[in-house]
């Protein structure tokens, strides 16, 4: 009876141990299926900026999309030296010479045109002014959870837009687009 006893208990301690065995093994899928899902895909979208207006200009724009924020990287050459304004436009046409074509600011919240972030308002393309160097050369770099590429909110969607900088300066008040002057280069988000 003794050997009958000690069997069972033998067989209980192993049945349990491999149990428990298992509800690790499938505590460490859960976490690694639930990580994955948290985990967002990288998306990128790169364009290039052509020159507008009989500028000079030359550059591209790289947007990347990482864990629910879109960063923009703009670099830009041929353009004077000093301050000049970059916006997101609602059309992703940059046909006409003059850029026209590419329509007003994109302002899918019906907003102000102001400057970033601002309370009063700002559209969602007002991106503002970056620095170009002697050389003709400069880049902006702005992040935001304002933006995403490809996604269904179109309040927020960057593509089937345009990149436009202009040779002048956003003041950041007049409406609707800030006085920045003739747009100078352009390039669609596609």
């Amino acid at each position: 009876m003794k050997r009958i006893s000690i069997t069972l208990l033998l067989c209980a301690s192993i049945a349990i141990v491999g149990c428990k065995n298992d509800k690790k093994e499938n505590d460490a899928e859960k976490k690694s299926s639930e990580k994955e899902m948290t985990q967002e895909e990288v998306k990128k979208v790169t364009l290039k900026i052509n020159p507008k207006s009989g500028s000079n200009l030359s550059g591209n724009a790289v947007f990347t999309q990482e864990n629910g924020e879109v960063t923009m990287t703009a670099v830009i050459d041929g353009l004077a030296d000093g301050m000049h304004a970059i916006h997101i436009h609602e059309n992703a046409d940059c046909s006409a010479e003059d850029g026209s074509s590419a329509g007003g600011h994109w302002n899918p919240t019906f907003e102000k045109h102001g400057k970033w972030g601002n309370v009063s308002g700002y559209h969602k393309g007002d991106i503002g002014n970056f620095k170009v160097d002697a050389n003709g050369n400069g880049t902006i770099t702005m992040t935001t959870d304002e933006w995403c590429i490809g996604c269904d909110d179109e309040t927020k969607n960057i593509m089937g837009k345009s990149v436009v900088v202009h040779d002048g300066v956003d003041d950041f008040t007049s409406q609707p687009s800030g006085a920045a002057g003739t747009r100078v280069g352009c390039g669609t988000i596609k």
